[in-house]
């Protein structure tokens, strides 16, 4: 009995897993990092002149700091991906590559190719 039941609980637990795959709709650039540090040196900059300073160097640095990321040909790469529901997420994927159409299954902060 007790087997019965954990068969049951392990086949809900991971058949939802297999059926519903996230679909690759793009791949965009991540420059996350360059933003932290535009952030950062602006913030420094920024509060020179007080608190509205920093703010506005904080939202000037931001900006700055992903554009010339991005420019520089530095950025990361990420996916926009929908799941089974239709909502769409961007989720960062520095080592793995795909391709636009592609299942793929969410693990964590990560993607995970699904097989065909």
């Amino acid at each position: 009995m007790r087997s019965a039941i954990l068969l049951c609980l392990s086949v809900c637990a991971f058949v939802p897993a297999l059926t519903l795959a996230d679909q690759v709709i793009r791949e965009v650039p991540e420059t996350t990092a360059g933003k932290g540090y535009g952030a950062l040196t602006g913030l420094m900059i920024g509060a020179a002149a007080g608190p509205i300073g920093a703010i506005a160097g904080v939202g000037a640095g931001f900006w700055m700091g992903g554009t010339v990321q991005e420019a520089s040909d530095l950025s990361g790469t990420a996916y926009e991906i929908e799941n089974s529901q239709g909502e769409r997420s961007i989720v960062r994927s520095p080592n793995a590559r795909f391709t636009p159409g592609q299942k793929v299954t969410q693990k964590g902060a990560r993607l995970v190719a699904q097989p065909d």
